[in-house]
């Protein structure tokens, strides 16, 4: 078992003042017995767990254990379901985002969405990453062109597409285009990135890009990562979240620390057999 638990730890990001706590660690967000009900069902079950600021958190479980709930509650995705509820406490920078007085498109300017799949709008390079600065008021071409390649730059994409801005976005590759869609999420400026097994379409090359864009990102934000690959957790993350389901199928927080600590010495027999293989 020992063993087993060594070879996961081989892929654990190095990074020595990234990996262990600090007193000078901020919060960014915190979830507070946050439940999440579609009907009737619960899907997720009194989750409480911090977000630090700047650092990436993992968030990992079986299929089906509600890690894109969660996600998606973050951000109030969750309110676009019909029948869907969040009871608990979702607190950005000490405020909870369902508060009545909170607005809703302030949430998710601030809280980027990032998906599993590159979901490219059927418009130019140019005009994907414009699109939420339009919305939010910038129409000047000098202030768009600023915020066009200052995204693009940031994503790691302009040295690649700069001489076809005006192209399609559905004629770049799979990597390319997932790239662009977080271009795209950064272009209003967020204060904490959601991303939903970002790398799951893509092969093996674009995944290692999109990690070593998480590395560079997490200079100027903060990022929530869903993943079923646990090397990948171990490899980008700083902290991890373990979720299983309960005997109703409703997700809960089995573990949660830093990311070298769960994976070289969980506390929880069930964080040790999800991550050996012994189940999930």
């Amino acid at each position: 078992m020992e063993d087993m638990l060594a070879k996961v730890a081989t892929h654990l990001y190095t990074e020595n003042d990234r990996l262990h706590p600090s007193p000078s660690l901020q919060i960014k967000m915190e979830t507070r017995n946050v439940s999440v009900y579609y009907g009737k069902f619960r899907a997720l079950k009194e989750i409480s767990m911090v977000v630090y600021a700047n650092r990436i958190t993992a968030i990992i479980g079986p299929s089906g254990c509600g890690k894109s709930t969660l996600l998606r509650s973050l951000n109030r995705m969750t309110g676009l379901i019909p029948n869907a509820r969040v009871e608990g406490e979702i607190l950005l920078d000490g405020e909870d985002i369902n508060s009545p007085n909170v607005d809703v498109v302030d949430v998710r300017r601030r809280v980027g969405m990032v998906f599993q799949r590159p979901n490219p709008f059927p418009k130019s390079i140019y005009d994907n990453v414009a699109y939420g600065p339009r919305l939010h008021g910038i129409h000047r071409k000098k202030d768009l062109d600023e915020v066009v390649v200052r995204s693009l730059q940031q994503a790691a994409l302009w040295d690649e597409v700069k001489d076809k801005l005006h192209q399609s976005a559905l004629a770049l590759s799979g990597g390319q285009q997932q790239r662009l869609c977080i271009a795209r999420a950064i272009a209003i400026c967020p204060e904490l990135i959601l991303m939903d097994e970002p790398a799951s379409a893509l092969d093996p090359l674009a995944t290692l890009k999109i990690e070593d864009l998480m590395h560079e990102l997490v200079k100027n934000y903060t990022i929530l990562i869903v993943t079923h690959n646990m090397q990948q957790a171990a490899r980008v993350s700083d902290y991890t979240a373990f979720l299983m389901m309960d005997e109703d199928r409703a997700g809960y927080l089995v573990e949660y620390g830093p990311t070298r600590e769960l994976f070289t010495n969980p506390k929880d027999k069930r964080t040790e057999a999800y991550i050996t293989g012994r189940f999930g």
